[in-house]
């Protein structure tokens, strides 16, 4: 197939697109860049770009998204070849029903690599019309970096790059409080607003700009706590590419599946509803006062129970999550993990039925016969992963019952025998199962590559307060119960 999706394709309606899918009016390219977005992944495009491109669709939020790339290897030519235009594919269960749908998304404008094309993205800072930024940069890329420059072109950290962004704006429109932005960050952090914004103003001060810059960036701009919610697997495999071109009559390089269900929860008031209008589009975006329900439930019954099983999955020979609850012992084993210990301490009130309905609605979603999630993408970044997500969960737990979760210990075993590296090549670092090597796309690898070739002393690394935030030695019985699933 040689026909590339693009503007021109969609134009001349060669292959009778709208019999497939969901079109975009003509209009939509003629709409201004409202939205900066750092990240291009599956996750932002499967979730907040469709949100966007629902709402440009219904008339309501009127604005398209400048991608920023961190790199310039792959992708971003796809991007612009594409004119920023994928084919989101959704496939799952809706309220009992089987849901199938096919959008054609155009709400990127334009792909920008912050590499080369630095001084474009600081550009948009001069477009009064840009209000919004997103990021993805997962959950290590909002951390603080020392002695980051926003005069560096561009900056390495993502927190610097807005930082070096917003610096501008304040330049540009002499620091005026309706120039200021909302900020939306989606990492997998607690509290990922607040993070991002005390991190930003110790580099604004680290950097030495002016006070008048730190109170405008203080009191003009809206930094967000938000969730993200949905199941967007990485790239969808080569068959299912292959069909749903032979369908649509066109190659797209960038398409995306995703489950039916979807949540966006934002912390914000009256000014981030205005702003955010593309909410009024689908109730799957929420912008409330109080967020922390929607965070807890998902943060630890679903990202939670995904960390803590995908590991052991994969080594038992398993590759996505549906074939893992296709599994009656794996089945039975994650719905106990879920339910009677992951639900019982949340670190957060919440009644009893509304977290046995959440959970009970997570299972059904990871039995999803349409998506082929893998587990090794659930394992990227799994150290930081297990941190923010199950931790907290232990402590509480040992508060609640004084005493070590059984398959939390299993599947915290399971991560560790995951993270055994036996090789390295090139900095990448490889584990073995089933004599087929893995890779180990965590920040700690070499950490765990060198404790166990030095023989994996357990209660060492459990100690280990840098990892954990906690030494886990104390918590009586979990060393044992750990080590014996080992």
């Amino acid at each position: 197939m040689n026909v590339k999706l693009n503007k021109s394709h969609i134009a001349s309606n060669s292959t009778h697109l709208s019999k497939h899918l969901n079109l975009p009016d003509p209009k939509v390219f003629d709409l201004p860049e409202k939205v900066l977005q750092f990240g291009t992944g599956v996750l932002l495009r499967g979730l907040c770009d469709y949100f966007i491109d629902k709402a440009n669709k219904q008339g309501i939020f009127n604005g398209r998204v400048v991608v920023v790339k961190s790199t310039d290897k792959g992708g971003a030519d796809d991007f612009n070849e594409q004119d920023g235009l994928y084919t989101h594919s959704v496939k799952g269960i809706e309220n009992g029903e089987a849901i199938e749908e096919y959008i054609l998304n155009a709400s990127i404008s334009r792909t920008l690599s912050a590499r080369s094309q630095w001084q474009e993205i600081l550009h948009c800072a001069k477009n009064p019309e840009m209000q919004i930024i997103l990021s993805n940069t997962t959950e290590v890329g909002i951390s603080l970096l020392e002695g980051d420059k926003i005069t560096n072109n561009p900056p390495a950290s993502y927190p610097v790059k807005l930082l070096a962004f917003l610096y501008e704006r304040w330049t540009v429109f002499n620091g005026s409080a309706e120039s200021g932005m909302v900020i939306v960050p989606t990492e997998l952090i607690v509290g990922n607003g607040d993070i991002l914004k005390d991190i930003v103003l110790k580099q604004a001060q680290a950097n030495a700009l002016e006070p008048a810059f730190i109170e405008w960036l203080n009191n003009s701009n809206h930094f967000c706590n938000s969730l993200v919610d949905r199941i967007v697997p990485g790239k969808p495999e080569k068959e299912a590419i292959e069909e749903l071109q032979k369908k649509l009559g066109y190659e797209d390089n960038i398409m995306v599946l995703s489950e039916a269900y979807r949540l966006w929860a934002i912390q914000g008031g009256e000014k981030v509803r205005k702003v955010l209008s593309f909410a009024q589009a689908d109730s799957g975006v929420v912008i409330e006062n109080d967020i922390e329900i929607y965070r807890e439930l998902k943060l630890r019954m679903l990202n939670g129970t995904h960390s803590l099983q995908c590991g052991m999955a994969y080594l038992l020979g398993f590759r996505t999550v549906k074939d893992v609850m296709s599994n009656g012992y794996l089945s039975r084993i994650i719905t106990n993990l879920m339910l009677g210990e992951m639900s019982l301490a949340i670190p957060y009130k919440i009644d009893a039925k509304t977290r046995d309905r959440f959970g009970r609605m997570v299972l059904d979603r990871f039995r999803n016969p349409f998506l082929n999630h893998k587990l090794l993408d659930i394992t990227v970044q799994y150290t930081a992963k297990m941190k923010m997500r199950n931790i907290p969960i232990l402590l509480q737990y040992y508060k609640e019952f004084g005493k070590a979760p059984e398959l939390f210990a299993m599947g915290f075993a399971a991560y560790l025998q995951f993270m055994h590296g036996v090789k390295e090549v090139n900095g990448t670092y490889y584990g073995e199962s089933n004599g087929e090597f893995y890779p180990i796309n965590c920040n700690f690898a070499p950490y765990f590559y060198e404790a166990w070739q030095a023989g994996f002393d357990l209660e060492k690394v459990l100690a280990n307060v840098s990892l954990w935030g906690e030494d886990l030695t104390k918590l009586d019985g979990f060393t044992d119960a750990v080590r014996k699933y080992l």
